[in-house]
């Protein structure tokens, strides 16, 4: 049985491997961070901006997993260093979205395509057959955990009713 082979020990190697790796990559990635003027949540709440289109404050809040005022205070910085504006909604003028600018979008792409070569310079001992395998998995892994916060979510939705 599949679930036999997942010992205690077992999980609790691969949480500190997953852990270690989140820690390297996040630090990696606020070294680069360190050549833009930008933070840490400045670029997450950017990232998701280019990944997902013009979002409300209360949306972009939701998504980067953070308080609306913190969100709100990310925003503002954003938009005084020209990286987002703010948009009232054409059919809906009380809705005002967070637009991502040109500056901004420049600077993701120049950050990922950092991160990218540290990683491509990380991979190159790997074999076509693990660098396939370890992007299998990692997408597997991530699947599932997209399944089961979208099954909490359901559940702690049900819970308020």
């Amino acid at each position: 049985m599949v679930h036999d082979i997942l010992t205690a020990e077992r999980i609790a190697a691969i949480e500190k491997e997953l852990r270690h790796i989140a820690a390297i990559i996040k630090q990696k990635g606020r070294e680069i961070l360190l050549q833009y003027p930008i933070t840490a949540p400045q670029f997450v709440a950017l990232q998701w901006l280019a990944d997902k289109g013009d979002m409300t404050t209360g949306e972009l809040s939701q998504t980067i997993r953070l308080a609306i005022s913190t969100t709100t205070d990310i925003v503002d910085r954003l938009e005084k260093n020209e990286l987002v504006k703010r948009v009232r909604d054409e059919k809906d003028r009380r809705i005002v979205r967070v637009h991502i600018l040109k500056k901004g979008e420049h600077i993701i792409t120049e950050v990922i395509e950092k991160r990218q070569a540290y990683l491509k310079e990380l991979l190159e001992t790997f074999s076509h057959q693990e660098a396939d395998q370890l992007q299998l998995l990692l997408h597997k892994l991530h699947g599932k955990m997209n399944d089961y916060e979208q099954l909490e979510a359901k559940t702690e939705k049900k819970k308020r009713r």
